[in-house]
This record gives C-alpha cells, structure tokens and sequence, in this order.
C-alpha cells in the first residue's frame, strides 16, 4: 500500500473541494440493482421516518430544545452551517445568542507546539499518534464559563469541541468523511485543528492522521451516548440528520447482519486502467484510479437510507458502539480498532509499485505510536498474461550492495536493474501473494490487486521508485533508512516460493461446493478462505468476524441469521459480523461462484 497516495491525486474541482470524484448525493431514488455491477454508494435501510432532509426541519428541532449544542468532526463549514440555521431563525423573528468554539481555541502558536512532538521530522510523512486531548487545545474554562443569554430565544455553542463546555443541553453531532475532508483540504477550504497558515498537503494530511484524528475520534467515542442528534456534514448547502436513537438501533442491526462501506477511489502515479473500465458509475474523466478504499476503515463511512435521504457516519462510530458484535472472539483484543482491510491495487495498464517494505511490530509500536503492524498480502484478483509480482531477495544478496545501489539511483536518479536483488514472479489470477512486516515487495504492472492486509495503510518504505515523478511533477519520498531498519533478509532465494505464495488445498467440499484454504504466514494474525460454490453455500462465523469479497462470478445473495437478505455484484466487499451467527451464500449468476474469505485466526 503506498504511503503517499494523499499527494499523488490530481486536483480538479471546485473551490470547496478539489477531486474528480463526484459527492455523494444526499438522497437516492431508487435502490442499486445488483444486476447494474458493482454499487458505489450502498446504504443499509433504516425503514421510513428516520432520516429527515435539511436546514429548515432541523432548525424546526433547535428551535423546540433553546438551548443547543453543534459539535462535529474537523473539516465541517461550521460559518456556512451557523449562517443557514441563523437565517430560518431570523426568517421567524427569533433571536439566538451564538457562542463559537473558535472564539475558546487556543493561539495557534500555542497548539504547534503542544502538536510538535507528534509529527515527527519536517519533511517526513510520518509522525506518531498523539497522546494529547481534544481539551488541550482549547480553552476549556473559558469555554465552560460562557453562560446562556437570557435575553435571546435561543443559545447555541457551536464548532469542533461544543461539548466541552458541559452544558445541560441536547448535543448536535456533525460527521463528516474522510475523503471528503481532504478534498475540502486539497482546495485549502479547511485546515487543520487550531491552525492558522495553509502547509503543503502531505503536512496536513499527517498532522490529521496522528494528531487531530485521533484527538476527535476519542472526543467522539466519550460523547457518543450523550449525542441527542448525528448530522452529515459533506454537502456544503445540505444537511441530512437523524436522531442518535435511530442511528442506535440501525448500528445494532447492522452488527448482527452484513455491513459494507462507502468506497472511495483515488489515482496515482502508477495507476490503471481496470478500476475505470469496470466500476462504471465512477467519474471516467480522471487519468487512472491507482486505489479503491474497499475497507480502509479509518477513513470509510457507513451510508444509512431511510425515505431515500442519506446519512454517512464514519466506520468507528460502529466500533465505538458494538465492538463485540462485530469482533465476537476477537474484541478483547483489538478493542474498537477494526484488524484487517481490503483494497485494490490497480496496475492494469499502469505501472509498477514502488519496491517497498513495512515496518516490524517493535518499530511501528515504538516509532509512530500504532498497536498493530502492516501485514499484507496481494490476493491477483484480475491480470495481464504477463504480469507479475516482486517478492522476497534472490539467493546471493548483499545488503551493504543493495543499499549502496539505492543511494546512488536516488542521488544520481539512475536507473538500477532491480531483479539483480528482488525476485520477480509471474501472477496468476486466484494468485496469494504472502507479504508480512520487513518482506521486500512489489506488485508489477498489469495487476488488479486485492489487497488483504492488516489494517494499518501508510507505513510503506519505499527503496526504489523507477525514478518516476508523481501526478504533480514531484519526485516520490524515497525511505531506505527506514527500510533498512526493517528489511528482512533472510526471505530470499528457494524458500520465497515456499513461505511467500500460498499453495491452497481443499479442506471441506461436497457435492456443489468445496472450501479452498490459502495459508497465510505464520506472522499474519488472519488467513484466508475461498469458497467456491454453484448454488449456495451455507457457514457459521463461530463468534469471529467475516470479511469477504466475490471475486468469480456476477453476484450472489447473503442471507443472514436474523433474516435479512443482501445483494452484492462482483468486486464488492461485504463484512459479516461475529453475532451474526451464521449465513448462506446464494449464487445468483452463471458459473460457479467465488468468494474470498479472511478471517482472524
């Protein structure tokens, strides 16, 4: 996974946002059909009366509470938002006493230097997850001390942090996506938490990730029951909002049957051709999709739908809320952080991965503060006949004359034969590619790439990039001491096929079925699964979380213990949560179909 995708995306769009991606709508009149292919916007049904559509039914509920306080995520247009409510209340002759958060955040100054210690050095991309709180920033006793006005109708705190101030009054949540966020942050339409001066934006986005993500993620989680209304915040002159109770009992549901999130697509510098071809409600005027977040969760969404209005709250929120439903065996370990992602990697018609490494537990824990490292492994969803995958070192290697080979490509920005080091292999579609934390590795051009891996997604030390620039005409961050603070050299020669391409066997089969395994690495904590099948297939989670994918065939049905029933098309990821029991597969295509399994061991 490439740790720089943030800055390879070309921008285009609006002062707002800057994407070639389309914003979600925020209603839909008609539900996907599975037979259209692969859906990118698929929402779980709360039934009707549950999602309301609007400024003016949601100004209609501030006006019953008075007294109200608007939170929400980073990212959010809190002037437009206060400008929307405040003209309906002016349109019926109401006066309100506004109290911005801004007004209590501490001096810019002041938070740069509290943040400092987590961003790591200047011109890196990484830094490490902040220990601080949401409260540190601000200037809670002041925030605290702001009294309502008795002589205005109404009483509103609004910004990132309202909460804080402690008032006995009903609490407004306004989420807002992850993409979305950045978009608005590529368009330089919002910043970073108390910060004043624009920086570049892989600045930013690493000053989100480890410092103000994590700062309102446990704002979030500490809130999240005293939460009286969730709002989306993603379209700059709408609001779609729900009452937290449903947004409860729609969570609830969701954990005891099948959950998939909002996909997002991004292109790269070494980006293809599939993704466009295939996914054909995508935006086709952008030059390649390099990703697919298929479960990226700390940045995907879930999308509610109730009347054919829309409602994405962010993937933690789940967590945050049913842990345990979703984990079962697995929650004590992992707690609200969801273990494994999916996503593509498409170099079909592109090019080739940098050759990269991941980091060792030990160095990821101690290094950028995360509790799990970056496992993976490239799954050949779909290729070219001559594609291939580089993976592990040839026999005769020799780190000090490998080293010495990068450093000079990168100075000199010459051209190195890389297989005289790296082993390349042919890939094969149904191919497991096994890549566990130090393994040096690349995918090849001609590839669409299933990613599985363990959930951790910018930790990527790449050695040598082709001497290739990015989308915007910049070289690419090249991180040989990292790599070789990690490198592991003992994954070379004869023993790469053995260890690092799964060999799968059958391990169960009847008569229209049969169950393949594909070993993942000792070091990985999941593995992996396919289950082939011409009609239907029938499996119990046995408390432990189910991620699956079909990757053969042109759709199937889920139907899950409680009774519901979804639909899915090819490619498309679905999650099955531990309490949902058990669940039947029903092949609703020609040919028999495949579904790709992971699972935590």
């Amino acid at each position: 996974m490439g740790s720089n995708l943030k800055e390879d995306s070309p921008e285009t769009g609006t002062t707002l946002r800057k994407t070639a991606q389309y914003l979600m709508p925020d209603r839909i009149t008609e539900h996907a059909d599975v037979n259209e292919g692969y859906n990118i916007y698929p929402s779980f049904s709360l039934g009707s009366n549950k999602i309301f559509n609007g400024y003016s039914s949601l100004t209609d509920w501030i006006i019953e509470q008075k007294t109200v306080l608007i939170d929400g995520y980073a990212g959010v247009f809190w002037d437009q938002v206060q400008e929307e409510i405040s003209g309906r209340l002016s349109e019926k002759g109401l006066t309100v006493n506004w109290i911005k958060t801004s007004d209590y955040i501490k001096p810019a100054a002041v938070i740069d230097q509290l943040v400092a210690p987590f961003l790591g050095a200047e011109e890196s991309v990484w830094g490490t997850k902040c220990t601080l709180t949401l409260a540190d920033l601000y200037n809670v006793e002041q925030l605290s001390g702001a009294a309502p006005d008795k002589n205005t109708e109404l009483n509103i705190i609004i910004g990132t942090a309202a909460a804080l101030a402690g008032w006995e009054a009903p609490l407004l949540y306004i989420d807002l996506p992850k993409n979305e966020l950045q978009f608005r942050m590529r368009a330089g339409s919002v910043n970073n938490l108390g910060a004043v001066e624009l920086t570049e934006h892989f600045k930013m986005y690493k000053r989100f990730y480890f410092v103000d993500w994590v700062l309102l993620n446990n704002h979030k989680k500490a809130i999240l029951n005293d939460i009286t209304v969730m709002a989306d915040g993603q379209w700059p002159d709408q609001i779609n909002w729900m009452y937290r109770k449903d947004l409860t009992d729609g969570l609830n549901r969701m954990s005891r049957s099948v959950i998939r999130v909002r996909p997002w697509f991004e292109p790269g510098a070494w980006g293809g051709q599939w993704i466009k071809d295939r996914i054909s409600k995508l935006n086709q005027e952008v030059i390649n999709y390099a990703w697919s977040f298929e479960l990226i969760v700390p940045e995907n969404g879930l999308v509610f739908e109730s009347d054919g209005n829309l409602l994405e709250v962010s993937f933690d929120t789940l967590m945050f809320a049913n842990q345990q439903q979703v984990l079962g065996k697995h929650a004590p370990i992992f707690g609200d952080e969801f273990p494994v992602r999916f996503d593509f990697l498409d170099t079909v018609e592109g090019g080739n991965l940098s050759i990269q490494c991941h980091p060792r537990l030990k160095y990821i824990q101690e290094n950028f503060g995360e509790n799990i490292t970056q496992d993976e492994t490239y799954y050949i969803l779909d290729c070219e006949k001559d594609a291939t995958v580089y993976l592990g070192f040839q026999e005769d290697i020799d780190p000090a004359a490998f080293k010495t080979a990068l450093e000079n490509s990168e100075a000199e920005a010459k051209e190195i034969d890389i297989t005289e080091y790296v082993q390349v292999h042919q890939a094969k579609k149904h191919d497991l590619f096994l890549i566990p934390n130090g393994t040096v590795h690349s995918a090849g051009k001609g590839n669409l790439v299933l990613e599985i891996s363990a959930t951790p997604y910018i930790f990527t030390f790449k050695m040598y990039d082709w001497l290739r620039l990015d989308l915007d005409g910049k070289p690419r961050p090249i991180n040989i001491g990292h790599a070789f603070h990690n490198l592991d050299f003992s994954r070379k020669g004869a023993q790469v096929k053995k260890e690092l391409i799964s060999h799968p066997s059958v391990i169960a089969e009847g008569e229209n079925w049969q169950i393949m395994h594909l070993p993942t690495h000792q070091d990985h904590f999941y593995d992996v699964h396919r289950l082939e099948f011409d009609t239907e297939i029938s499996r119990n989670t046995a408390d432990c979380c189910h991620i699956m994918m079909l990757v053969e065939g042109e759709s199937i049905s889920i139907a899950t213990q409680d009774g519901t029933v979804h639909h899915y098309a090819y490619a498309e990821t679905f999650v099955v949560p531990a309490a949902a029991d058990a669940y039947t597969l029903t092949n609703l295509g020609k040919g028999r179909a495949k579904v790709i399994l992971a699972f935590l061991k």
